[in-house]
């Protein structure tokens, strides 16, 4: 079974006010204490997505959760998965990477969310859902499905009941909580209509006394990370707007008194406390923040200073618990081998499945 590792700690603001507000507590390891609910979270599925995401769906069916939400990268696009190549049907094949890239987005559907049977799933777009010949209209035309969940229309209807545009950033509530699905898959975003939506957003959070939380996910970390070389901070706009959202996202936190969480994946690797930079710490403080880019992606290599809890060549999801009041608890559920399903094996080889455990893996190499 998979093992578990909180990703909480005591976060150190330069404030006013108490670190309790931000800290989920020690550990969630079950859903049935009164008044509590979980989701699960993850990004980055390209290469090995197919094997490990059935095996993150099992988990999560068997924990009762809520819904799953996927922070994009679902395919490589730009070349062949490696899962792809390995199925039965394409093995010994001759195929074309334009034939690859016509039927990738269904064997995602097929192979990676259908698993998840009767558990909500919300998508996030990443990079790789923008490579050519992929484009963000192709994106919204074939998840339309899912942007346009009964959840997401019915808040934005709320929200004006004139936009009925499909839009690759939205947002839901569940009880108290706030979820906001961002679109960073560009180096154009967050542009002037995204960042408007989203302070316009967050100041109905503020006003709104029945709301606790909100939580924010993305592909790409916000700028000033642990993960800088591989974030916003990599285009210019997205440097100025991604900062402009984190001290919106601050504000929530310091004057609206809301509980803030910041998810993203696009970095291969499991790493809690991103924000505990010192330019976040002279810039008004942390807030607490997450990357979770370990659904099957080729694994890499951890920055520096990443906190001892950050791990890198394994798969998992966060696992997030939370209680009546707002407060989430963030647990990665790390993922072995022998969690992948009998018939996922079955498909793709016993050896396949452990070249993706022990070989899809760029931190190797990079320590050899």
């Amino acid at each position: 079974m998979p093992s578990c590792i909180a990703g909480g700690r005591t976060y150190a603001l330069s404030m006013l006010f108490a670190a309790a507000l931000l800290c989920g507590g020690a550990s969630a390891q079950t859903s049935s204490a009164g008044g509590t609910w979980q989701f699960a979270v993850s990004g980055d599925s390209r290469n090995c997505g197919d094997v490990v995401m059935p095996a993150i769906a099992a988990d999560v069916l068997q924990r009762h959760t809520k819904f799953y939400w996927h922070l994009g990268d679902f395919r490589a696009i730009y070349t062949f998965d490696e899962d792809f190549t390995h199925q039965p049907e394409h093995k010994g094949q001759l195929l074309t990477l334009s034939e690859y890239q016509g039927s990738a987005w269904q064997d995602f559907l097929d192979s990676q969310i259908t698993p998840f049977g009767d558990v909500q799933v919300f998508l996030g777009i990443g990079n790789h859902e923008t490579i050519p010949p992929k484009t963000r209209e192709e994106y919204i035309s074939q998840f339309a499905d899912w942007l346009e969940k009964p959840e997401i229309r019915t808040q934005r209807l709320r929200d004006d009941p004139r936009d009925h545009r499909v839009r690759t950033y939205y947002h839901w509530r569940e009880h108290n909580v706030d979820f906001i699905n961002l679109d960073n898959a560009t180096a154009d975003q967050f542009d002037p209509e995204q960042v408007l939506w989203i302070e316009r957003l967050l100041e109905r959070d503020a006003a709104d006394p029945d709301l606790a939380t909100v939580v924010v996910g993305m592909h790409e970390a916000l700028p000033d990370s642990l993960s800088d070389d591989h974030s916003m901070s990599g285009s210019p706009t997205g440097l100025s707007s991604g900062r402009r959202v984190y001290q919106d996202l601050l504000r929530l936190y310091l004057s609206g008194h809301k509980r803030v969480y910041i998810l993203a994946s696009h970095s291969h690797f499991f790493m809690p406390n991103i924000f505990a930079t010192p330019y976040i710490s002279s810039h008004g403080g942390e807030l607490p923040g997450w990357i979770i880019g370990s659904a099957g992606a080729v694994r890499y290599s951890l920055p520096k200073g990443a906190d001892p809890r950050a791990m890198t060549n394994v798969y998992g999801y966060l696992m997030a618990t939370v209680q009546s009041n707002g407060m989430i608890d963030f647990v990665f559920r790390k993922l072995n081998e022998s969690d992948v399903p009998a018939a996922v094996v079955n498909r793709y080889t016993q050896p396949f499945v452990h070249w993706c455990w022990t070989d899809n893996s760029q931190a190797k190499y990079d320590q050899q």
